[in-house]
């Protein structure tokens, strides 16, 4: 095998990396993962480190899982590939499973990644208008700091004007309202009443664009990349009655909130609300294949007739619905179902959050520690009283974990100045053990960045 500075050299002339450009001449290399186990992986130096990133987000069911890795090989010996122009039956039982996951009635489409999950979901929403005799809905209402997808309309939906700048141009169409921000709302609001207030925004934003010309509203139900910014209770049921009353389809990007992440199996489970499509990748298949869905009510469905000539969808993708994707999204429902993985997020969730608030929570430069489930932000600040941000501190407590062999995210590169969330969100597997460890390197991290 090359040695690490072999595998180093190559990287470095041969890998465009995510988020990055080319090296400078002596910089050093990145981290090199080679093995995973359980919430842990290792790189080529033998090195071991925590992931508190899952990845990115994805590794639900964590590393190392022999059976998902069979699941595969399975189904890729007795069909390899075949698209779904016609059918095959690991689709059928995936299909079967989301639409028992997400209260019955549903269909489902199928992608490789989140941002096609979401591309998709926008043709969908403004063909199903156009054939219901409303042809002048076309805009897609988002909000500022969510992340949608990296292709052209998913971008055009995403809130972060970092990753949009230079691309722009985007499609036309698009609208961004204020997102709820609890930790940064006027001081002495009530916490319900504020997330009332910010659907009455969206809302007033709907009347503005005049509502015969908006065809959906898009919104993760926690704003994850952008800052893990979790809404009052009032305020996606406000959003939903508020389109509702206008003729406007609810999409709720589940890529990341969704397969136990939250505390529940999706995000939006607590919320009563029943949206008019969910879109899901990532923890779909715990990252053991590329796959992702598109799943609409019946209502949507029904208004495209197989029959229907360009009333059809007229939409393919090659590897969509992969026989493979599905049979390993099946088995990693199955785990985490059977190995009470989505109880351990919310049980594990939640200790982790109350065992942060203590040994952190006071520090001169939290502000504010935050989560559900395994998905938790810290709010990095040059100062308690004006609650500055400080991505700068963000940035340096991110470097003193991974020295400490603990692997976190930020969320750079996303609006200006608001880069200052340290976001945990390790495997759904985590044991006490490996919540020791993330507790006991931040209290060291933030003891080291003064």
């Amino acid at each position: 095998m090359p040695d690490s500075a072999t595998w180093t050299e190559a990287d470095r002339r041969h890998v465009w990396h995510q988020m990055s450009g080319r090296p400078a001449d002596g910089a050093a290399g990145p981290l090199i993962i080679a093995e995973g186990d359980g919430a842990w992986v290792t790189d080529i130096e033998g090195r071991r480190y925590l992931d508190g990133m899952s990845g990115q987000w994805c590794v639900n069911a964590g590393y190392g899982r022999h059976d998902l890795a069979q699941a595969a090989a399975a189904q890729l010996s007795k069909l390899a590939f075949y698209p779904l122009t016609r059918s095959h039956p690991p689709a059928i039982e995936l299909s079967e499973r989301l639409d028992g996951l997400l209260g019955g009635d549903r269909a489902c489409l199928y992608s490789n990644s989140g941002s096609e999950a979401n591309e998709l979901a926008f043709k969908v929403v403004r063909q199903y208008h156009q054939q219901r005799g409303e042809p002048h809905r076309f805009k897609i209402i988002a909000r500022y700091r969510a992340y949608h997808g990296s292709t052209l309309g998913a971008l055009s939906a995403t809130g972060q004007a970092l990753r949009r700048y230079a691309y722009e141009p985007l499609a036309p169409g698009f609208l961004h309202v204020a997102p709820p921000d609890p930790y940064r709302r006027p001081e002495g609001t009530d916490l319900e009443e504020y997330g009332r207030t910010c659907a009455a925004e969206l809302e007033r934003t709907i009347e503005f664009e005049l509502p015969e010309t908006v065809a959906a509203v898009i919104m993760e139900p926690i704003i994850t990349g952008g800052g893990i910014l979790i809404p009052p209770d009032s305020y996606l049921p406000a959003v939903k009655a508020a389109c509702e009353r206008h003729g406007v389809l609810l999409i709720v990007d589940e890529v990341i909130c969704g397969f136990g992440r939250t505390g529940t199996w999706f995000g939006h489970d607590a919320s009563g609300v029943r949206p008019d499509i969910v879109t899901m990748a990532k923890g779909i298949t715990s990252a053991y294949f590329p796959l992702a869905a598109t799943v609409v009510s019946d209502e949507v469905f029904a208004a495209f007739p197989a029959d229907g000539g360009v009333r059809r969808l007229r939409h393919i993708n090659t590897f969509g619905g992969h026989p493979a994707g599905c049979a390993v999204a099946v088995k990693n429902i199955e785990i985490l179902e059977e190995e009470g993985m989505i109880e351990r997020s919310a049980t594990g969730g939640a200790q982790l959050l109350h065992r942060l608030r203590r040994a952190i929570g006071e520090h001169p430069l939290v502000g504010e520690v935050r989560g559900r489930g395994l998905l938790v932000g810290i709010e990095v600040v040059a100062d308690r009283s004006t609650r500055e941000p400080s991505g700068a501190k963000a940035a340096a407590i991110l470097a003193a974990a991974e020295r400490r062999q603990l692997l976190l995210g930020r969320n750079a590169d996303t609006a200006a100045g608001l880069d200052n969330v340290v976001a945990i969100a390790p495997p759904l597997c985590v044991t006490d053990e490996d919540l020791d460890h993330i507790v006991n390197v931040l209290t060291e991290c933030l003891a080291e960045v003064q």
